[in-house]
């Protein structure tokens, strides 16, 4: 398989003759394997594993984002990607900056979710009128 990790500002990592991926979803982790049927899922904050003949098991901290296998590729599309450090490490990381949101950002989706239900329950009202 090929492996493609895209930022979005930047491709992360792109790896070829890839053997096997293990990433985590919202139901918990999940492999692919070459002639797996093609799919798509969400991805949450953990640890991806991919497994190459050359390099072994290689590991990169992703943020949320989506994976989509069609025939031999994969493309992972995620918020942020951290590699390069031991699994401890990663571990670390994905604790401290992507399973915790700063202040401003959860205000930021308060105020969203806010102007989602006024907007849902006007078009209700006007919907009844």
């Amino acid at each position: 398989m090929n492996l493609k990790v895209l930022l979005p500002f930047k491709v992360f990592a792109e790896m070829r003759g890839v053997s096997r991926i293990v990433a985590r979803g919202s139901a918990g982790s999940f492999g692919l394997l070459p002639r797996r049927l093609d799919c798509v899922a969400a991805l949450v904050p953990g640890i991806l594993v991919y497994e190459t003949e050359a390099e072994g098991e290689v590991y990169i901290a992703v943020d949320e984002g989506v994976l989509v296998k069609s025939g031999n590729e994969v493309l992972v599309s995620v918020r942020n990607a951290i590699g390069g450090m031991s699994l401890d490490k990663l571990h670390a990381a994905v604790e401290q900056e992507f399973m915790h949101l700063d202040e401003q950002e959860k205000s930021v989706r308060s105020v969203l979710a806010k102007l989602e239900s006024g907007f849902i329950r006007r078009f209700a009202e006007f919907q009844h009128e």
